[in-house]
């Protein structure tokens, strides 16, 4: 049981990982390998509160710090 929901969760953060990526690149333009990895990497906590901060932030500095 615990391997499905494993496998579920990579699924749920693969998709946030999708979405932080596509908000950037709408907002900021072509993202570099470095964020599109730490990005890759990210759990999903982190990758929620990122996607949070897209709204407010006038770098990508800002949203990953």
């Amino acid at each position: 049981m615990s391997y499905v929901m494993s496998i579920e969760r990579m699924a749920e953060e693969r998709g946030e990982a999708r979405v932080l990526l596509r908000q950037l690149t709408l907002k900021f333009g072509c993202l570099s390998p470095e964020v599109q990895q730490r990005i890759s990497d990210a759990d999903a906590d982190t990758l929620l509160a990122w996607s949070e901060r897209v709204l407010s932030a006038d770098t990508i500095d800002d949203i990953l710090d």
